[in-house]
């Protein structure tokens, strides 16, 4: 069994910094993209930012220069650095993965994506 687990959101006003955190665990053959999406109320779910299993970042345009996107490929996790946090940025945030999971003998099995449960973000003006 795969599982994301998320840390790091909170209350924070405009123009604060907070630092959000997803690790992977369970049995993970590999991960391929890692990803942040977040979902304000009544809005759809966005993506904020994709990283390759190389490092190499994308942003939604309402996120460059802000927030950046690292992961981590010893331990599995994958982390949001938000800084100039507005009242827009607002939402539940979601870490997600494509990941490859291994079967009882260790081998891979076909790519899933996998979804944390969500982490809340509130911005204070």
């Amino acid at each position: 069994q795969v599982q994301l687990v998320e840390s790091g959101g909170g209350l924070v006003q405009a123009g604060g910094s907070l630092r959000l955190s997803c690790a992977a665990s369970g049995s993970i053959f590999s991960i391929n993209q890692m990803a942040w999406y977040r979902q304000a109320p009544g809005k759809q779910r966005d993506v904020v930012a994709t990283i390759t299993p190389g490092g190499r970042g994308n942003y939604a345009d309402f996120v460059k220069g802000r927030f950046t996107i690292s992961r981590d490929n010893a331990k599995n996790t994958v982390s949001l650095q938000m800084n100039g946090l507005r009242p827009e940025d607002t939402a539940v945030y979601y870490c997600n993965a494509n990941i490859l999971r291994s079967d009882v003998s260790g081998r891979p099995v076909r790519p899933m994506d996998y979804w944390g449960q969500g982490t809340q973000v509130t911005v204070s003006s």
